[in-house]
């Protein structure tokens, strides 16, 4: 039950290329770690480059531009370091082939929680147990 928000910033950043970054991230998702395809929740926001809204250096000598997308994924924990290691480069590789981004500018964090930490809808725990505590 991964949640996922997709910054994307610079030219070129329309409904179209979001709609092709979240693909690719859920596809990534799919191949890389077994979520269900049905399983997708997204958030996709553009950023006027103009205005300067996303920040980005080249750290750790990673030459980015206004090409930048970040991608925050949360998901329950229990994946492996070799399984996070695949995730990261199909999404730079899809984000690549379905929207054009440079691999470079594929700015992916990973953030892990507990089955209780979820509500799915309808106010309960559903990951809990019966679905409420």
């Amino acid at each position: 039950m991964p949640f996922v928000r997709i910054d994307a910033h610079g030219g070129g950043t329309d409904d179209d290329r979001l709609d092709a970054l979240g693909r690719a991230v859920h596809d990534a998702l799919v191949e890389a770690l077994g979520i269900p395809p049905d399983d997708r929740f997204q958030v996709l926001t553009a950023h006027d480059a103009a205005r300067g809204t996303l920040r980005y250096d080249d750290y750790p000598g990673v030459r980015r531009d206004a090409g930048i997308v970040f991608v925050a994924i949360t998901l329950r924990a229990g994946r492996t370091t070799w399984q996070k290691a695949a995730l990261y480069g199909r999404i730079a590789q899809l984000a690549e082939e379905y929207a054009g981004t440079d691999p470079r500018n594929v700015f992916v964090t990973l953030t892990e929680n507990t089955s209780a930490d979820w509500s799915l809808g309808n106010g309960l725990a559903q990951y809990v147990g019966s679905g409420s505590c």
